[in-house]
């Protein structure tokens, strides 16, 4: 049997003010609910109906999390929804795919490897006119380094390495176009 909504409110307000009993009485009554919920909002999206178990676990630990944000003037119900709502949302986002047509970037991809080739020897030309840690980054990610491996080979933090890369291209971009 689920609790009505000054139950499950009243159990969160004793749960926040530190009341264990009153804790685990709130998310037992509340987790029918979010399953009914999860279950629900699958059936209106994309997402397989064996995500909701994710959804409900999700909500229950961002309803953790956030407990101490709820105002006890307010009703519980359109809280709790609220916190599904985000978790819904995340998980939508973590799904979705985006496919780009290549045919729209044609005029943009080299023709032959020859191509590559010369535009890289070009690349690596360039940065050796710039100052030591942006010819670096330069050079790292034109050798295929990750941001994480190519700043721990040139001893930087990645902070470091993002803003030397980015300032590089930069430096890079206007000696191409002077």
């Amino acid at each position: 049997m689920m609790m009505r909504e000054e139950e499950l409110k009243h159990y969160l307000v004793l749960a926040n003010a530190g009341d264990e009993t009153a804790y685990r009485m709130f998310f037992n009554a509340l987790l029918p609910a979010l399953r009914i919920l999860a279950t629900a909002a699958m059936s209106r999206t994309s997402l397989p109906a064996a995500d909701a178990e994710d959804i409900v676990q999700e909500t229950l630990v961002a309803l953790h999390q956030k407990r101490h944000t709820f105002d006890p003037a307010y009703p519980v119900g359109p809280w709790v929804r609220g916190i599904v709502r985000h978790k819904l949302l995340d998980a939508l986002r973590r799904r979705r795919v985006v496919h780009v047509p290549i045919e729209d970037f044609d005029d943009l991809l080299p023709i032959s490897p020859s191509e590559t080739r010369d535009d890289m020897a070009e690349v690596i030309k360039l940065a050796e006119g710039l100052p030591v840690r942006q010819r670096d980054a330069v050079l790292a990610v034109v050798q295929g380094f990750s941001g994480r491996a190519a700043a721990a080979r040139a001893s930087m933090t990645e902070g470091a390495f993002r803003v030397a890369l980015h300032r590089g291209i930069s430096r890079l971009a206007r000696m191409v176009e002077g």
